[in-house]
């Protein structure tokens, strides 16, 4: 079967109370009209337009896909109009025309492809997708004669009490053969919304003789469009239950699936554990074997098989190789690399850096724009003093090089291969290869200086004697 896909997407969404357009709100990460266009892309069409409105170049940049044109609806005058403006994209085309919704993003590929199969095997012109809806107050009824054939489309402001109570309903989604498109057309302009609605080309096509179907064959959930920010937390938590059982289903485990938040993009392998309350985003990937520990939130990074990421950690646009330990409350800032079997601890930070295999860094630690070779050991409280209150400078720390504790790293600067640097040290120059560095004061010890402040403070204020400068007055030195 030839297949075009053609998505309205023009609708300004005034009912989300945003300058956003309708179509961009973010579902698990991704705008709502991505999900449409991915499951159109499983179709495998040989066009797909999009047709927009107001917001037409902002749409256009937001969504990824190829060999997508744009069709641009000037006024919001409808579906009908809407599909009208879409001709002159599909000029030339012969075959199924496939019209939907870009407020659909629960829509599957299964159920669009299990709809054009129904429409092709009966031989339908013009096929409707429809649905049995719980509360079917404000869609367009599906009427059917007593022998199940479906007559018409009646929406909810001209159907009857009678015809109200009917619970299947007009899912938006279209299979129209290209040899009929000259009935959009003969679609009457509704006066009282200044719109042409596509459900009247039902109507039409029934009075052309053309043969005609409708399929209730689809899940209500699937149908739902979004036009209010309830209706987007409703769909955004049906989509996170589709990401977490897709995951389970691939041998990923979690601890309490209601409590994380993860997009669409989100890969994880195999025996992965997932604890409470983490955030994964963005496209990031985490390999087989892994630990997230609660809190923790990765974006748009790669995590190494067998990586350990502890409790409250940040991980933002950064690698973690193969069994490297992060965390608990350690960042990772973006640009940052973490090679195998290196060891980021609690209060660490790092910054647009690259850490070597097997080097740890294990507290109270600032790293930034540095190059940090293998088995490094980084002492508690260092910091690479990278920017001059104009320019960022690099710090180099080759392979085998002991940080001491309390350390800052003057950029730019080296320490050589195998090299030490003393704890308390500030390192304003190169570091030989298995050199030792000292940077301090020498150390001075005043003999009986406590006992004297003591007397001090004993001959101000009687009854202080034994109480170390307890009470002492500003000055007493």
């Amino acid at each position: 079967m030839r297949l075009a896909c053609v998505v309205l997407a023009a609708g300004l969404g005034k009912r989300m109370k945003s300058p956003v357009p309708k179509v961009l709100h973010t579902l698990s990460g991704r705008p709502m009209l991505q999900y449409v266009l991915d499951a159109v892309a499983r179709l495998k069409p040989e066009r797909t337009v999009v047709v927009v409105g107001t917001f037409h170049k902002e749409i256009a940049d937001a969504v990824e896909a190829s060999g997508i044109s744009f069709a641009h609806q000037r006024e919001p005058r409808g579906t009908g109009d809407a599909l009208m403006k879409a001709r002159d994209a599909l000029s030339g085309f012969r075959g199924t025309i496939l019209v939907l919704n870009g407020d659909t993003p629960l829509i599957t590929p299964d159920t669009l492809r299990g709809f054009l199969r129904r429409s092709q095997k009966n031989g339908d012109a013009l096929s409707v997708l429809s649905f049995s809806a719980e509360n079917p107050e404000a869609y367009g009824r599906i009427v059917r004669d007593d022998s199940g054939v479906a007559l018409q489309i009646v929406e909810e402001k001209d159907a009857t009490a009678e015809q109200k109570r009917i619970a299947e309903v007009n899912g938006g989604i279209y299979a129209i053969s290209s040899e009929i498109m000259d009935l959009l057309s003969k679609i009457s302009l509704n006066k009282a919304k200044g719109e042409y609605y596509l459900t009247d080309l039902f109507s039409i096509a029934r009075q052309e003789k053309v043969k005609t179907g409708v399929y209730c064959s689809c899940p209500e959930d699937e149908m739902m469009g979004i036009n209010t920010r309830a209706e987007m937390l409703r769909a955004d938590r049906i989509l996170q239950t589709r990401i977490v059982g897709r995951l389970v289903g691939r041998g990923v485990t979690f601890i309490n699936p209601a409590s994380v938040y993860i997009h669409s993009g989100v890969m994880i392998g195999s025996d992965t554990v997932i604890y409470p309350n983490v955030y994964l985003e963005g496209e990031t990937k985490i390999g087989r074997g892994c630990v997230l520990y609660p809190n923790v939130r990765i974006a748009g990074s790669a995590i190494g098989d067998g990586s350990i990421i502890k409790d409250s950690s940040v991980i933002e646009r950064s690698t973690v190789k193969q069994h490297a330990q992060i965390g608990p409350f350690a960042h990772l800032r973006p640009a940052s690399v973490i090679g195998s079997h290196a060891k980021i601890g609690n209060f660490v930070e790092i910054k647009k850096s690259v850490v070597g295999a097997g080097t740890k860094a294990s507290h109270l630690s600032y790293i930034g724009d540095a190059v940090i070779g293998k088995d490094v050991n980084i002492g508690a409280g260092t910091i690479t003093c990278n920017y001059d209150g104009k320019q960022k400078h690099k710090t180099e720390i080759h392979d085998g090089v002991f940080i001491g504790s309390d350390t800052q790293l003057v950029a730019p600067v080296k320490v050589g291969r195998g090299a030490y640097v003393a704890a308390g040290s500030t390192v304003t120059k190169d570091v030989p290869p298995l050199s030792l560095a000292i940077s301090r004061t020498m150390q001075k010890n005043i003999k009986d200086w406590a006992k004297k402040r003591m007397a001090q403070a004993e001959r101000r204020q009687p009854g202080m004697k034994g109480q170390r400068g307890k009470g002492s007055r500003k000055g007493d030195d």
